[in-house]
C-alpha cells in the first residue's frame, strides 16, 4: 500500500455501492452545491483561456466517482479527464458517456494515480504518444476524495505536477469543525476515513509546503445532512461546512 493508496476496504465499499450511488440524496446535494460554488471560477477560467489562446479548458478531475459532478463540468471544459480508483465507479461513468445526450469531451480512467508522467494521462502532443510527457492541466478539481486520502502530501505534489504553469486547483471537501465531524459517515462506513474533515489552517499550510502559490482556502457552502446520533441512533441534521482549498502553479 503507498502513501496515496485508498484503504482496500473503501474501494471495495465504493465499487459495492456504484450502481446506486447517485441514488444517495445527500451525495447528490453536496454535489449540486459543490457545483454551484465552482462554476463561476470554472467559468472564468475557460473564457480566460478561450480569449487569450482560442482554445477550451483542459480539466483533471481525481476521484470522479461515477461522475456526478465531471457531467456538469464538461460542458464548460474542452476536454476532463475523470480519474479515480474504484472500477465500479468508472464503470458507471463510462455507461454514463454512452448515452445519446452525454458529452463526448470526457476521458474515464480507472488509476491510482501517484505519477504526473503516468502513461495513463493523455500525451502532451499526438506525437508523444506513447509513452512521451503527459498533458498537463489547466484546472484540477476533487470533490470529497481528501478526506480518504492516507497522506496528502504526496496527493497535493502530484497535482501540483500535473498542472500546467500558472494552473489551478480547486478542492473541496467538508471542514473538520470540531468532535462531532465524525458524523458525517456512519459507524458502518468509518473503515477508509483516514479523517473526519479538513481542518482548514493545516490544509491551506500543507498547500504552501507542497508548492502552490496564491493559496485561499474558505468555507464554500454548507450541506445540512441527516446524521445518526451514535448514542441513541437517532437521526438528526446536522450543518457541515465544506472547504474549496484554492491554489496556483507558480509560472
Amino acid at each position: 500500500m503507498t502513501s496515496l493508496q485508498p484503504n482496500q476496504v473503501g474501494n471495495e465499499r465504493f465499487n459495492a455501492e456504484a450502481a446506486d450511488w447517485d441514488n444517495n440524496p445527500s451525495v447528490q446535494e453536496a454535489t449540486r452545491l459543490a457545483f454551484e460554488t465552482l462554476q463561476p471560477l470554472i467559468q472564468s477560467l475557460a473564457d480566460q483561456k478561450r480569449a487569450s489562446t482560442d482554445t477550451g479548458l483542459d480539466v483533471l478531475e481525481v476521484g470522479c466517482g461515477t461522475g456526478l459532478l465531471t457531467l456538469r463540468v464538461a460542458p464548460l471544459a474542452q476536454e476532463i479527464v475523470a480519474v479515480d480508483t474504484a472500477d465500479g465507479m468508472i464503470e458507471m461513468l463510462k455507461a454514463k458517456t454512452t448515452q445519446p445526450d452525454a458529452p463526448r469531451n470526457i476521458l474515464p480512467l480507472c488509476k491510482l494515480l501517484e505519477d504526473p508522467e503516468d502513461p495513463i494521462l493523455p500525451p502532451s502532443r499526438a506525437d508523444d504518444a506513447p509513452r512521451g510527457r503527459r498533458r498537463k492541466f489547466d484546472l484540477i478539481l476533487s470533490h470529497l476524495v481528501m478526506h480518504h486520502v492516507p497522506d496528502l502530501r504526496p496527493f497535493l505534489q502530484t497535482l501540483l505536477g500535473c498542472l500546467k504553469p500558472g494552473g489551478r486547483v480547486a478542492l473541496t471537501d467538508f471542514e473538520d469543525f470540531g468532535p462531532e465531524a465524525i458524523k458525517f459517515h456512519p459507524p458502518s462506513k468509518l473503515e477508509g476515513v483516514e479523517r473526519h474533515g479538513i481542518p482548514r489552517i493545516w490544509i491551506e499550510n500543507l498547500m504552501k509546503e507542497v508548492g502552490f502559490d496564491h493559496v485561499r482556502v474558505s468555507v464554500g457552502w454548507t450541506l445540512d445532512k441527516n446524521v445518526e446520533d451514535w448514542k441513541d441512533s437517532k437521526t438528526k441534521t446536522l450543518p457541515f461546512p465544506f472547504l474549496v482549498c484554492e491554489g496556483v502553479r507558480p509560472e
